[in-house]
């Protein structure tokens, strides 16, 4: 990676400049060709080698917004080294509003793939090729599934130095230690050497401003601490963020209606109420109750939920109700923070 330039599917990206490109991906049923987006900016001076990649899951849209008001970014004419954008990964299921491929397979769950298997196995194939093992490092976004919601959260393995660093750097209030999931984009890159974030925020099938406004920052944050970007100069404070070492889920009882009664980013204690099922009538209610101490960093949005139905996920850490404060911190700023006319096309109605 020392000859600093970019090839595409054949297609040359040179320093200062930048380039869309499709890379193919077969025919859908009608013989229509298709292809996966790619935006290529190579910055004048050398440097290290990111990708962003969202929609891997075809229904989880915040990162293709984030993605966009990034590429928009005044701040990308002074990169250093290679930014590669694919805001659509899972072309298959952004065309369906499906996490999955038509065949229902999950597209994280099939690399490295290979270039004679499934559908999912071949895309897993090409993106592996000419994508991650050009780089030296790479962001996945992600939203919670559907009628889910997640508090803006970084997952990865803080065990390898190197990620840990720029987990920190992203600059949200949560991180968890994620496992590496079998299949996954983030294990199969691992493997190869190139370090892994993945980003969730928000719900599938939904733009979530906060959590697309947190992810913009945070790729910005992680751009600077590789010396992509020129350092910020901004005199706030940074978020310091909270390592959470487990969580879990908090499950309905019983089959009914659920009320939520507690956010995301609350702090909450054992026996802490965190919503009612009741039947239509409302003649039975049951509580969900909290089993220990945490920050909710995910909740269930559909009122209809079956029993072991999973309704809160809750982050453990040592001092929960700091993580709180933080978390309010870092929500004020954002409510209070000026957007760029080049983020929005029309005003948040």
């Amino acid at each position: 990676m020392s000859d600093h330039r970019i090839t595409i599917n054949d297609i040359t990206v040179l320093p200062g400049q930048r380039q869309t490109m499709n890379l193919p991906l077969g025919t859908l049923y009608t013989h229509t060709p298709l292809a996966m987006p790619i935006h290529v900016i190579c910055g004048k001076k050398p440097g290290p080698r990111l990708f962003i990649s969202a929609a891997i899951h075809g229904d989880e849209l915040n990162g293709v917004e984030i993605i966009r008001r990034l590429l928009k970014s005044s701040s990308l004419k002074r990169m250093r080294g290679i930014l590669i954008a694919i805001p659509v990964v899972n072309v298959h299921g952004l065309l369906h509003h499906s996490r999955y491929l038509p065949d229902r397979r999950d597209l994280n769950r099939s690399f490295p793939g290979s270039n004679s298997g499934s559908l999912a196995a071949r895309m897993a194939h090409i993106f592996m090729e000419q994508i991650v093992s050009q780089c030296n490092y790479g962001i996945d976004l992600h939203t919670a599934a559907i009628h889910r919601s997640n508090l803006p959260q970084i997952r990865a393995n803080l065990d390898d130095k190197e990620t840990a660093r720029l987990a920190s750097a992203f600059g949200v209030p949560v991180i968890l230690n994620a496992n590496l999931r079998d299949g996954s984009l983030r294990e199969t890159s691992a493997d190869s050497g190139t370090p892994i974030l993945l980003y969730e925020g928000g719900e599938a099938l939904r733009f979530d401003e906060f959590s697309i406004r947190a992810g913009v920052k945070g790729i910005r944050n992680v751009m600077r601490e590789l010396a992509m970007l020129p350092p910020s100069k901004s005199k706030k404070t940074p978020i310091k963020s909270v390592i959470a070492r487990s969580s879990s889920w908090a499950r309905a009882q019983v089959s009914g209606m659920f009320r939520a009664v507690i956010p995301l980013g609350a702090h909450v204690t054992e026996e802490t109420v965190l919503g009612v099922i009741s039947d239509p009538f409302g003649e039975n209610e049951w509580e969900v109750h909290a089993s220990f101490e945490g920050i909710v960093i995910g909740r269930n949005s559909l009122p209809l939920v079956n029993e072991g139905d999973a309704l809160f996920h809750i982050a453990r850490f040592r001092k929960a109700e700091r993580v709180a404060e933080n978390i309010g911190d870092f929500q004020d700023g954002f409510q209070t923070e000026h957007i760029d006319s080049t983020d929005l096309d029309s005003p948040i109605i």
